[in-house]
């Protein structure tokens, strides 16, 4: 993503006619020959009002203009306001919310869209200063498909002590998800590696060489097509729920990333993965007390599961 910081137009002296386009932009404004030939390529730059190659020639008194764009950071936080976003719990050490779908955690690149930090702050929230600069405060993440409650520190004493806590796996993460089908048995444990999926840089997949991965699930309901099973992750890997749910050939209803079966989702109305982070529990980091947290099923998750349950 770009953005037009600079525009300049100066008019070409006697001693440079003749003069390749590239050549006398580097001359005339102080850049590098191979940025100016960037700027002609990508149509930053005009020649008399008309656009040139860089290898045309310049005549003297020629007008040359050039707007110089400026790179935004892709990781830059944006404040503003997201609709959707709920407050849950706000006190001075923590800010537990339910994100909605299509909102990312924090910045990423190739994301554009919202984020939860960029809400905080345009919300006026202090979050803490420990982690990189575009999540700084952030212990944990959810998909931008996946939609529930998660927790966010305010205080650097807060991150250190949950950052701990969810890698010494002692967070209690609860999911509901409607898989495809039934799964055999109704409830187990998953116990397979995962990691970037071979021929996808974009998903991910059980692999003999990936990090170690666990996941819990029991079925709360088993309906003709599909179940609702509750998962808790021993483990947080991207994806994990996902992955593990696809790799029984049982996807998460609506996950046609994952190999969801799109007639079956288009059936009960689903425009993305059946998941959702439903409850939260950790000790909370200033008191020691046992807390926790809870999200309902958002509107589109919950008409798909009332339609899954009156299937016949």
């Amino acid at each position: 993503m770009t953005r037009v910081s600079d525009q300049r137009a100066l008019h070409v002296p006697d001693a440079m006619a003749g003069e390749r386009v590239d050549a006398a932009m580097a001359r005339l404004f102080g850049l590098s020959r191979s940025r100016a030939a960037e700027l002609v390529a990508q149509g930053h730059v005009l020649l008399d009002g008309a656009t040139p190659s860089k290898s045309d020639r310049v005549l003297p008194g020629s007008l040359l203009e050039v707007s110089i764009p400026s790179v935004v950071d892709p990781l830059e936080v944006k404040p503003e306001i997201v609709e959707g976003i709920k407050i849950i719990h706000d006190d001075d050490s923590i800010v537990v919310i339910d994100k909605p779908v299509g909102v990312a955690v924090h910045p990423s690149p190739g994301w554009g869209g919202p984020t939860v930090v960029g809400h905080l702050a345009g919300a006026g929230f202090r979050i803490a200063t420990s982690g990189a600069s575009e999540r700084q405060g952030i212990v944990q993440r959810l998909d931008v498909g996946t939609s529930g409650v998660m927790v966010i520190c305010k205080s650097e004493h807060a991150y250190s002590v949950l950052k701990n806590a969810f890698r010494h796996r002692m967070v209690d993460k609860t999911y509901h998800a409607v898989v495809q089908g039934h799964p055999d048995p109704l409830e187990g444990t998953i116990d397979a590696p995962i990691g970037r999926h071979p021929k996808a840089d974009y998903k991910f997949a059980v692999m003999a060489d990936g990090r170690a991965s666990v996941t819990h699930y029991e079925t709360l309901e088993a309906h003709r097509f599909a179940s609702l099973l509750e998962v808790h992750l021993e483990t947080g890997r991207t994806h994990q729920i996902r992955v593990h749910m696809s790799a029984l050939k049982h996807p998460c209803v609506g996950d046609l990333t994952y190999g969801a079966d799109p007639v079956l989702a288009k059936r009960f109305g689903v425009e993305r993965q059946w998941l959702h982070a439903v409850r939260l529990g950790f000790e909370h980091p200033d008191t020691g007390e046992q807390v926790q947290y809870e999200s309902s099923y958002p509107d589109d998750l919950a008409r798909a599961l009332d339609t899954i349950r009156d299937a016949h």
